[in-house]
């Protein structure tokens, strides 16, 4: 049975928290109060106004296939959203409606990468970028990073890292897991950097707007010749509408949309309908406002992680994701979780699940939780590393 399955497979890796995600609902299936700092969704519902803007089309019953591209109208609200939050002008045909970042990562990488051409990422990252290229038979080269960079790549590690088989970088930024920002600066030079090797530049800005001290840059302000995905999960607060985009450069127009055309039809009518709600000044105000709570929930849970012993770097700028150094406590940070979920109830992501640089000492802590959940799971975890 093993020869019948593609070799493709091989080469995908395990996401141990999902695992450990089962394991969770199976405790409170009997009745354990879990509390969840694993899964990076934000615990706040969709925004009501998004709700009743799909609704209001589900009742029409006119519920067709889109344009593979996605919605007209949606695509130019986005391409309206970069201008008034960025400064920056695109072409709205440019722009792609995809299940989820997901999909938008699917047309990225098929429309540019050849099998065995190798992708620049970091270690760590969130991991299904890296199967995203294996799929079209590509590699990844994960190259260490860590605090002294800002958890980010940088032109000068592009091009000490850059070979003959090379064909791209991806940034991510915010990140996951360490919700660090690369600065403008030297998002700049990568871009540069990699335009000049005559590469394709990868910009994932999935948790753009939830950013706390700073501003994030799209790679859009220095260059059109890039690919930006991005969606309406984080931010948005719509992750089981899966709903994303993909802005390509121009000379990708005509290939995207045929692949669009195959791999999934259109994307779902009626969430495409609903976001287009995402961009009243209503729902503005609503998202603006579940911001400043994730930023109080983030000086909290940092507060609270530095005072138990953990060690952490770079104090995240944004997204909703502490990555913490355990060594203190244990040389396994994936036996550590397994052990705190299991006597404590609470679940968090141990770096195994990111790449393999100090992955065996680092744990990701989401705070897509209330403030008094994560006092409930701080106590907890004091108490397990206490025993």
């Amino acid at each position: 049975m093993r020869d019948r399955l593609a070799h493709r497979n091989s080469e995908i890796s395990s996401f141990h928290v999902m695992e450990l995600l089962r394991r969770a609902k199976e405790l409170e299936s009997q009745g354990k109060e879990v509390i969840h700092m694993e899964i990076g969704e934000p615990d706040f519902n969709t925004p009501q106004t998004v709700i009743n803007a799909g609704i209001v089309h589900l009742k029409t019953g006119n519920v067709k296939y889109t344009p593979a591209a996605g919605l007209p109208g949606l695509r130019q609200k986005i391409a309206t959203f970069y201008k008034t939050r960025y400064g920056v002008s695109i072409n709205w045909q440019q722009v792609f409606i995809t299940p989820g970042a997901s999909g938008a990562f699917l047309l990225a990488f098929g429309t540019s990468l050849n099998p065995n051409e190798e992708l620049l990422m970091s270690d760590p990252c969130y991991p299904c970028n890296n199967n995203f290229a294996a799929l079209f038979g590509a590699k990844c080269k994960n190259i260490p990073v860590d605090g002294n960079t800002n958890y980010q790549l940088t032109a000068n590690l592009i091009k000490k890292h850059w070979s003959s088989t090379t064909k791209g970088a991806l940034i991510a930024s915010p990140s996951n897991p360490t919700g660090t920002l690369i600065s403008a600066e030297e998002l700049e030079q990568t871009i540069k950097t990699v335009n000049s090797l005559g590469g394709c530049f990868f910009s994932d800005e999935i948790y753009h707007g939830l950013v706390y001290d700073q501003t994030a840059t799209t790679a859009l302000a220095f260059s059109d010749n890039v690919f930006v995905i991005n969606s309406f999960s984080k931010y948005f607060g719509m992750t089981g509408w899966r709903i994303g985009w993909l802005i390509v450069p121009e000379e990708f127009i005509e290939a995207t949309e045929k692949l669009a055309q195959n791999i999934y039809i259109s994307t779902s009518t009626q969430s495409q309908y609903a976001a287009l709600a995402s961009f009243d000044v209503d729902t503005i105000a609503e998202l603006e406002f579940r911001r400043t709570e994730f930023a109080a929930r983030r000086d909290f849970l940092y507060d609270k992680l530095i005072k138990l012993g953990f060690k952490i770097d770079i104090k995240p700028d944004g997204a909703f994701y502490i990555y913490a150094n355990c060594e203190k406590f244990t040389d396994d940070s994936y036996q550590f979780a397994v052990d705190l979920l299991e006597s404590k109830a609470v679940a968090i992501t141990p770096g195994i699940d990111f790449g393999h640089h100090k992955a065996n000492i680092m744990l990701r802590f989401s705070y897509t939780t209330s403030i008094d959940n994560l006092t409930i799971g701080i106590k907890r975890l004091e108490r397990f590393i206490n025993e």
